[in-house]
């Protein structure tokens, strides 16, 4: 009996290899699996709250919310279509010293943003208006890498950064940030006048009298899914520091973005300035932006219901993740008190790249006023320890740790983005943090520990950033450029420029 022959696989079709080719990142972002339904969700939810307006954002290169306003009648079609944006957006249309545009001439193409629909959210100071992050991608007209994921988009690096380092350690980062900011009073012309409040830290009196605008900030966060933990007075005039539960890292940016523009919002109507410069202020403390972090795997999505009310937004806004294993915890079988291997790994990693990123937590001109201003426990030396505000990182509690050396201008995308690259590195090369550090660091300097100092200005940072192909490899391609060009731009411009303290100095120096 003659055998049969195998089955052969039939070629593809022409239309079906072309398909194929032609398939690009943004038509893979359009037609994800599950996608279509939420795109249905967040119609059911434009009907439900009355929504008839919606601010289609992304974040800048500096953090700032840019983007697009249009009609909620039109959500099906950008949901599919996207919006079309000039890309030198990413870089806020920005201008360096000599009149170019930083990253894109006015010759370049028009970006192309799609928004996330797990992202949208009923605006509480006007229902009438909704937001919805969204990624950006290259036109689809481009003759190079037409629909490609656009690198200069930020929001954008840290999902995909995120998901390469899921997919090779099998563990996701949480985070959770400490925005520090300061309440500054306006003048009928609205010129500042120092703060709302006196500089007296943790201050119950002090952090009451800021309680019209602190209340207000808490009850706009928590309708756009806030899960509040706790707040106090800092040491610093109008300075204050609310806090919510730390999550998932990209959503945990999201919510860091949307408290500033819910405290710009709260200024408005208060007739107040909500200032996030690291240090408007001399011989008082700055404002600082602690990330706290740590390597998990496993856990659920719990929807915080906010008292069983109807969301005013989709789900995820209002999910935090909860459960699983963090391999931060102290593990027995090596030390009782230390973190785990991996998160020694992970410290190791953030040490031995602190200067590069110290570029990206510490990213203006005005942060290294912070770093100098040493009485006020400003992190710049290159070491670790528990409980120790004197390094650039602690082991504030099990399970997590404090990086130290960022402030309130971070970009919370950017500094994601290069913490998982530099803790795949620790993990990788197995780098090791050394010895926890328990002393006051500066006692311990006098004893003789040899310690690295942290870059102290943004020229000297930036150079640490040029030569860290780690570090730099969380900007990829266009991102680092428009970095580098935005940043290297700022630091010529404090240079080049004429200071009160130039005046006060050499004016009358001579003869």
């Amino acid at each position: 009996m003659a055998k049969k022959k195998p089955a052969t696989k039939k070629p593809a079709t022409k239309r079906a290899t072309a398909r194929v080719q032609t398939s690009t990142d943004l038509e893979r972002c359009v037609n994800a699996p599950g996608r279509a339904q939420l795109v249905k969700q967040v119609r059911q939810k434009i009907k439900e709250t009355g929504v008839t307006y919606i601010y289609f954002q992304f974040i800048s290169v500096t953090g700032r919310i840019v983007g697009k306003g249009i009609p909620a009648d039109h959500w099906e079609r950008v949901a599919e279509k996207g919006f079309q944006l000039v890309y030198g957006s990413t870089a806020n249309l920005f201008t360096d010293r000599h009149g170019d545009y930083i990253g894109y001439g006015p010759e370049a193409s028009e970006l192309v943003g799609i928004p996330d629909p797990e992202t949208f959210c009923q605006l509480p100071w006007d229902k009438r208006i909704a937001r919805v992050f969204c990624t950006c991608y290259r036109n689809r007209e481009e003759r190079v890498n037409p629909g490609a994921h656009l690198t200069s988009d930020c929001r954008g690096n840290l999902k995909l950064i995120h998901e390469e380092f899921e997919k090779k350690h099998k563990m996701h980062m949480r985070a959770g940030t400490e925005p520090e900011m300061m309440w500054l009073k306006l003048d009928e012309n609205k010129q500042l006048q120092g703060g709302v409040t006196k500089p007296n830290c943790y201050h119950i009196d002090q952090f009451e009298e800021l309680r019209p605008a602190f209340m207000q900030v808490i009850e706009y966060g928590q309708a756009m899914g806030f899960d509040m933990i706790q707040g106090d007075h800092e040491d610093a005039p109008g300075q204050l520091e609310l806090n919510w539960m730390f999550d998932d890292v990209l959503r945990n940016s999201d919510r860091l973005t949307t408290y500033r523009q819910i405290c710009a919002q709260v200024a408005r109507e208060k007739g107040l300035h909500a200032c996030f410069m690291s240090k408007p202020f001399m011989n008082v403390s700055a404002s600082g932006c602690h990330h706290n972090v740590s390597l998990w795997s496993g856990g659920k999505d719990k929807v915080n219901k906010l008292h069983n009310k109807t969301l005013p937004g989709l789900n995820d806004v209002f999910s935090y993740r909860e459960g699983g294993k963090n391999y931060f915890m102290p593990d027995p079988k090596f030390d009782k008190v230390k973190p785990g291997p991996v998160g020694l790994k992970s410290i190791g990693g953030v040490i031995e790249h602190l200067g590069a990123l110290t570029s990206i937590g510490s990213s203006t001109v005005n942060s290294y006023r912070r770093l100098w201003d040493t009485g006020f426990w400003a992190p710049v030396f290159a070491d670790w320890g528990f409980q120790n505000r004197t390094c650039a990182l602690r082991v504030s509690a099990p399970g997590r740790f404090e990086y130290r050396s960022v402030d309130s201008m971070v970009n919370p995308y950017l500094m994601g983005g290069a913490l998982l690259k530099v803790f795949d590195d620790g993990i990788t090369r197995n780098l090791d943090p050394g010895e926890p550090e328990e002393r006051n660091i500066y006692q311990a300097m006098e004893a003789g520990k040899q310690v690295k100092k942290l870059p102290m200005t943004l020229g000297d940072a930036l150079k640490e950033l040029e030569k860290d192909d780690v570090v730099r490899s969380s900007m990829p391609d266009e991102m680092y450029k428009v970095y580098h060009h935005y940043k290297n731009d700022e630091w010529e411009r404090f240079n080049h420029s004429v200071s009160n303290w130039d005046l006060e100095n050499y004016l009358d120096c001579l003869p």
